[in-house]
């Protein structure tokens, strides 16, 4: 028969005491983590190859060594490739967990009466709210997918787009709490708005002169968005790292990883990134800044 189509809001409630909220993983981590507070959510934004995916990875896991609880949200409707760089299952992806593309898009006109568009979701969203098929994780690093582009014809990521904003608009992280976010390559999530359910934007760029034209685009729109924006210089070092500081600025740039053959290995073998990157220090530790500093 046909599958029942899943309710469009969370449908697993987390257990409430005294104000705290008890996450799913609470028995694990043994840490209460505070309904509000300070949280931030990051969007790591890039061409295609510079390497977005592979920062997201190495950036969550080095933002959970140092006591963070961090969701990983996957908004690339191409790449694959996220969870096996985590080291965790593909969860179920959000879009199909709610009942596929027509679902979203049946959402996607309408209009609420005071002539603004109706979201998709209804209700916020914690990450212990978040359905257990459509999360994975474990000991405080967890992923969820939005949606995947698999099918020939299948038709345009427009869907996937408006999905990942109303879900970072309608979720709601606790104290401590950070969220990563791997976004589409180039910038048509800049267009549809996404870095305003952000925090900050990290772009990186790669030695290329697409990159470093793409780098200046990503700067005007986040601007526009007001929203505060770094750039990560990554497989660059030596001459290459002066040319594009040069050209971008030094007082944009949070850092520069060098090339890494480990990476490149790991990479073409689909295996987890489970390895310090002592460049990687340097980024959280801004992430983490910017977050002592956000206004509650």
């Amino acid at each position: 028969g046909r599958r029942k189509r899943r309710s469009l809001k969370p449908s697993h409630r987390i257990r409430k005491e005294a104000g705290f909220a008890v996450p799913r993983d609470a028995g694990k981590t043994r840490r209460l983590h505070q309904v509000g507070g300070k949280n931030i959510k990051v969007l790591v934004c890039g061409k295609g190859g510079s390497g977005k995916s592979t920062l997201t990875a190495l950036l969550a896991k080095n933002l959970h060594a140092k006591g963070y609880r961090v969701l990983v949200v996957d908004a690339d409707e191409s790449n694959f490739g996220l969870s096996g760089q985590l080291g965790l299952p593909a969860p179920m992806e959000l879009m199909e967990y709610i009942g596929g593309k027509r679902a979203v898009q049946s959402k996607m006109g309408k209009v609420q009466g005071d002539g603004h568009k109706a979201p998709v979701f209804s209700e916020f969203w914690t990450v212990g709210d978040i359905p257990k098929e459509a999360i994975s994780g474990e000991q405080g690093v967890f992923l969820v997918q939005v949606g995947k582009v698999k099918h020939y014809g299948e038709g345009c990521a427009c869907p996937m787009g408006v999905l990942a904003k109303d879900f970072l608009n309608h979720l709601k992280l606790n104290t401590d709490d950070i969220a990563v976010v791997d976004t589409e390559a180039g910038l048509e999530h800049l267009g549809r708005g996404l870095a305003g359910a952000a925090d900050l934007v990290l772009a990186v760029i790669d030695p290329s002169f697409e990159s470093i034209r793409l780098s200046e685009k990503f700067a005007s729109m986040a601007k526009e968005s007001q929203k505060p924006l770094r750039f990560v210089l990554n497989r660059v070092e030596g001459d290459f790292a002066d040319k594009i500081v040069a050209k971008v600025g030094e007082e944009r740039i949070v850092a520069a990883l060098p090339f890494s053959r480990l990476i490149q290995e790991k990479g073409l073998l689909g295996e987890p990134l489970d390895f310090d990157v002592p460049s990687l220090a340097v980024i959280a530790d801004f992430v983490l800044k910017a977050l002592k500093e956000k206004k509650v």
